[in-house]
């Protein structure tokens, strides 16, 4: 197998990855729209259009892994760009060779009782949940067809560097910092799952790599589920900050800013992960990886100072 790697997308998970296959010494190529560079010592750069599958063939042509690190920045738009692309980096994974490694949620399991383990059904309704559902169940069935070899890893909620305004945490910091209250969605003190981008970035590669891990979903290993007020105060005591004003943004709230506002819509369809504990079960990828999670203060620090 070469030492080629082509990472799609150059977000937090993205960025990650490549930066852990760098520092190994891999060949490194990260494929954006832009050809953003990541200002990553020995990554190359290149610049194309993930939903044409010719360019991303000719991109992954000897790379032994391509990593979807993909994260559409509008929201509102997913089932319009998701599927061309998604259906680019089957075509290319085939035609490769190379094995299809899938950064994805956990939106395809829908609203569970109790925690969310690999093996459960994805029964999702949402339409953001069915769509993402469907990018795993087609790569799965052309990997058990032997026409690629595909994993995909799933966290909760991205906390870490990079994530910026994306993340339902990270996003409240500036706020924070300049004294503000921080609005948060559904109920303030319920269990949540909490994914440092760091830790979903070294499972990815750990199971790009193990042919055993293949055909299956991974969960990332993700520290004790906490609560968006213990978080936000975790990560205000960082800062030198009293305890943070804490206020949430109750579902029918949600549904009529959804009315006017279609961003609001998508979160208020989403928005049963803040209202109930939403628990990531990882004892099956820790087991298999003999991976643990990013202790939880150094990624409370990591996301501050990023």
């Amino acid at each position: 197998m070469s030492d080629r790697h082509l990472v799609v997308g150059a977000g937090p998970v993205g960025r990650h990855v490549a930066q852990l296959l760098a520092a190994r010494g891999s060949e490194v190529v990260v494929a954006t729209r832009s050809g953003t560079d990541t200002g990553l010592p020995g990554v190359v750069h290149v610049s194309l259009d993930a939903a044409d599958p010719d360019a991303l063939a000719a991109a992954a042509d000897g790379a032994s892994v391509i990593y979807n690190c993909v994260n559409p920045g509008d929201y509102t738009r997913w089932e319009t760009v998701w599927p061309p692309v998604a259906s680019s980096l089957l075509a290319a994974a085939e035609r490769s060779g190379a094995v299809y490694a899938i950064t994805g949620t956990l939106y395809p399991y829908g609203p569970v009782d109790g925690s969310m383990r690999e093996g459960m059904p994805d029964a999702a309704t949402d339409h953001k949940g069915v769509l993402r559902a469907a990018m795993w169940a087609d790569a799965l069935a052309l990997h058990e067809q032997g026409r690629i070899r595909a994993v995909e890893v799933r966290g909760s909620d991205y906390v870490g560097p990079g994530v910026g305004a994306n993340g339902h945490v990270t996003r409240q910091l500036p706020g924070l910092r300049a004294g503000k209250r921080a609005w948060v969605i559904g109920r303030a003190d319920v269990p949540h799952s909490f994914t440092d981008v760091l830790d979903v970035a070294r499972l990815l590669v750990a199971a790009a790599e193990d042919a055993s891990a293949h055909g299956r979903v991974w969960h990332v290993p993700s520290n004790p589920a906490r609560t968006q007020r213990q978080v936000l105060t975790d990560m205000t005591d960082l800062m030198g900050l009293p305890a943070p004003k804490v206020s949430a943004i109750p579902r029918p709230t949600l549904a009529t800013l959804g009315l006017a506002v279609p961003l609001m819509r998508e979160i208020n369809q989403l928005s049963y992960q803040w209202t109930r504990p939403y628990v990531l079960d990882d004892a099956a990828t820790r087991a298999h990886f003999s991976l643990q999670p990013t202790p939880w203060d150094d990624i409370c620090r990591r996301t501050v100072e990023g």
